[in-house]
């Protein structure tokens, strides 16, 4: 039980949580910019490339913090 909680699945958790954010906010960008709101599917892309940059760098750290964890 205690391994549920740990940080590493708190952040696997919230990880996961960015993700659908980012789905939907995908969706909601992809109907902005199909009924004509350009500007605010541009400022939503750039949520999203954040969004994406920081996955790899969220999924490595939990990784390492797995590893680590096993030791």
């Amino acid at each position: 039980m205690a391994d549920e909680y740990s940080l590493s699945s708190t952040l696997e958790r919230m990880y996961e949580n960015q993700i659908a954010i980012e789905a939907a906010l995908m969706e909601l960008t992809l109907l902005a910019e199909q009924q004509g709101f350009a500007e605010a599917g541009d400022n939503a892309r750039g949520a999203l490339d954040r969004i994406g940059e920081n996955a790899g760098f969220i999924k490595q750290g939990l990784a390492r913090l797995r590893s680590i964890e096993k030791k």
